[in-house]
């Protein structure tokens, strides 16, 4: 039997991009290295996800060879990560505000025209001004034009350095010719283009400054989650003694104490106390779950209002909150087919937008002869061309829909998973604990010999007193808790178990255990199969004396709480429904009836599932597949996307595309809603940077945009994009909102 390998993925902070040709560059220099088979990288996290063998120094390497500074994100490393955007977000508004300072009185002379006030600047103030925002401010672009020229490239560097250098230069030699023919103190009879070149980088820098803050706002949930982990416990030594340590000092096994108020430091298991647990930032779940000794906690929820003393199981990656994090942070860098398409575009966006742009300068040069005129348009067209919007559109969506998810305790895997369930045409269940409890509940107690049906079920619950069988806890459920009759010479075997309780022995069972044992059943053959009929499970009670049958009891596994409301918000999305299930078909139509669901398909086995999603896709639907994520993996993977359902403390998403942190089947609807509206938001946000530029390229070639009206629509561009992936974070998930 073979062991297959998980392939090994590496993330690298990426610094220095600015447009979706930076993302292509990069990409290309990392697929390059020997043993990468994919490589990822997102702009909107200025991040890479590299899968391959490749030694991560040997991709960081290659990632400096073309100009971009690259650093190996590890496990430890997520605070530091959080610490590096606020810093980009800082020097991005250090050098908008600077900027704006500096082009102000460019603004403000322009404003004043507007009233037929002009505030006329001398020449040498122009040229001052202008040179501090050139080669002091925009020595960024410099630095980022000259990286990627030398590696054979264009960027959006490219595009501002060029365009602002002819401005700035076309100026300089005016200022020149007018400053040589009649001194300093003439002003110059050619036009001078400072403000030009000044108030396109002062947009271009207050741009990316509002792209960061954004970008920032998107990833908030995403920080959130990283957050809940406190950095400090409390540990319980041998002696008793409490000694706080810093979480990095934790080992599998220690106790911990968890006050009233405090957030559990890692994921562990009840040993002593009892508290509601609010687990809505890890699950999504919005009241308290009340748990006791046995019961399993995770790292960064919040014990509120008892006393804990909590046995570490599990720390770093291996924690349930870690295994969130990277799931979420695997979705945010992976891309949506559609951006496969953005990707080919943005490699020859700028090669394309230069050769606009020299085109535009021979035609006006021809045309009226006017090298100014020819020039300045020419940097109109270039400064208006915006690369970055197009890089930004996908990702910020998928960063700020992935993350409000995460949120709400549903993970999505990756931006396939998004666009597949977002297409869905027929959502298919499984039955057991995904639209059921998967427990069973007593559904009837018939009672056929000389004791009453209260008495029987005392005697039932004193009989399975001490077993964990669920349906034991069903029965102790059924007498209101555990009682206080004492059962003797207690005996469990095959099929059923024996126990005497007040001089009499009690058999309780299976039939054939019954018949076994001498029991004759067949006065009561008319009751069983009716409630055979109904899908419940039989048991049978006995008194051993006399072999008198005294009760048989019936139990069936329910349909969770919130499992109708499901099935009807998936009706109002116009969405099929069938129920798969290896159940009877008794139970089956039973929990398909109570829940309005009309196609069932019971008896099958895990293999069946799988042929039965194949021939509902072989008539072209698109099929969802929601299952408990094990014995439904085959069908999960077959389908086109695969919903899991967990219980808070299991994300195995390995065959499916989306888990849900609470088993409330009602997420599922709500999860089509949330993909439907990525990608929707994808979608506007591409129309965005794409009408910007098919608009504004033929404006500017035209001579009717000035460079700095160009470059307020370029700084406008990337904005207008990012702010419409914000509007993802005020989708609600609550079902009342839908």
């Amino acid at each position: 039997m073979s062991t297959q390998i998980s392939p090994k993925t590496t993330q690298l902070a990426i610094e220095g991009m600015t447009c979706a040709a930076c993302v292509a560059r990069v990409e290309k220099a990392l697929v390059a290295v020997d043993g990468v088979t994919e490589a990822s990288v997102n702009l909107a996290t200025h991040s890479a996800r590299i899968t391959g063998s490749a030694p991560p120094d040997a991709l960081a390497d290659a990632v400096e060879e073309i100009g971009y500074g690259a650093s190996v994100i590890r496990g430890d490393d997520r605070a530091s990560e959080s610490k590096r955007a606020i810093l980009r977000e800082h020097e991005a508004r250090r050098a908008a505000i600077i900027g704006g300072v500096i082009a102000s009185p460019f603004l403000v002379s322009m404003g004043l025209m507007l009233f037929d006030k002009p505030m006329l600047l001398s020449p040498e103030v122009e040229l001052a001004l202008a040179s501090l925002m050139q080669f002091w401010l925009g020595a960024r672009f410099y630095r980022g034009a000259w990286k990627a020229l030398r590696s054979g490239a264009a960027t959006m560097d490219v595009l501002v350095a060029l365009g602002t250098s002819a401005a700035y230069g076309l100026s300089l030699a005016h200022w020149s010719m007018g400053f040589g023919a009649h001194g300093l103190d003439h002003p110059a009879s050619l036009p001078l283009y400072f403000e030009s070149s000044s108030m396109v980088i002062a947009f271009v820098l207050l741009g990316k400054w509002l792209e960061e803050r954004a970008m920032s706002e998107t990833a908030s949930a995403l920080r959130a989650l990283q957050a809940l982990q406190p950095d400090q416990a409390i540990r319980i030594d041998q002696a008793g003694h409490t000694v706080p340590v810093p979480i990095a000092q934790l080992a599998t096994g220690d106790r911990l104490l968890i006050k009233a108020g405090e957030r559990i430091a890692c994921d562990g298991r009840i040993i002593e106390g009892g508290a509601g647990i609010d687990e809505s930032m890890v699950t999504g779940e919005s009241l308290p779950v009340t748990k006791t000794a046995g019961d399993t906690v995770i790292g960064g929820t919040l014990n509120t209002d008892g006393r804990l003393v909590v046995e570490v199981t599990a720390l770093g990656p291996d924690s349930v909150l870690a295994r969130i994090v990277a799931a979420v942070e695997a979705a945010q860098s992976s891309k949506a087919p559609v951006q496969l398409l953005v990707d080919k575009i943005s490699a020859v966006f700028v090669p394309v937008v230069t050769g606009i742009a020299i085109a535009t300068f021979l035609f006006w040069l021809v045309k009226d002869g006017s090298l100014s005129l020819a020039t300045i348009n020419a940097v109109s067209v270039l400064v208006i061309a915006c690369p970055c919007a197009l890089g930004l559109a996908t990702p910020t969506a998928i960063l700020a829909g992935t993350g409000v998810a995460a949120r709400n305790g549903i993970l999505l895997r990756d931006a396939r998973a998004i666009e597949s369930l977002a297409r869905t045409q027929v959502v298919v269940f499984d039955k057991t604990g995904t639209l059921t409890t998967g427990k069973p509940d007593i559904t009837g107690i018939d009672s056929f010999g000389d004791i009453q049906r209260d008495r029987i079920v005392l005697i039932l619950a004193a009989l399975e007193a001490g077993s964990t069988h669920p349906l034991a806890k069903a029965l102790i459920r059924e007498a209101n808790g555990p009682t206080a009759m004492t059962v003797q010479e207690f005996q469990s075997q095959a099929g059923a178990i024996t126990g005497r309780i007040e001089e009499e022995t009690y058999l309780f069972g299976s039939g054939t255990a019954l018949r076994h044992a001498g029991f004759d059943l067949g006065p009561f053959a008319d009751q069983a199969s009716h409630r055979h009929n109904e899908g419940a499970g039989q048991s049978w009670l006995g008194r051993i004396s006399d072999h008198s049958v005294l009760a048989l009891v019936s139990f069936a596994d329910m349909p969770r709480p919130t499992a109708a409301e499901a099935v009807e918000q998936l009706k109002q999305l116009d969405l099929g429904l069938v129920m798969l299930t290896g159940d009877s078909k008794g139970a089956a139509a039973r929990i398909g009836e109570a829940l309005g669901i009309s196609e069932v398909i019971a008896e099958v086995s895990p293999t069946d599932k799988s042929a039965a999603i194949a021939a509902l896709q072989a008539k072209g639907l698109v099929v969802t597949m929601v299952g408990d994520g094990l014995n439904d993996a085959p069908a999960l993977m077959k389908a086109d996307t695969g919903i899991a359902m967990a219980d808070g403390t299991d994300i195995a998403i390995e065959s499916s595309g989306v888990a849900l942190m609470q088993g409330d089947p009602r997420l599922v609807a709500l999860s089509i809603l949330l993909t439907r509206r990525i990608v929707t938001t994808i979608r506007r946000g591409l129309f965005f940077a794409f009408i910007y530029n098919m608009i504004g390229l033929p404006l500017a070639a035209a001579g009717w945009l000035s460079p700095v009206v160009a470059g307020a629509a370029m700084a406008l561009s990337s904005v207008s994009v990012v702010a419409n992936a914000l509007t993802l974070r005020w989708f609600s998930l609550h079902p009342s909102k839908h």
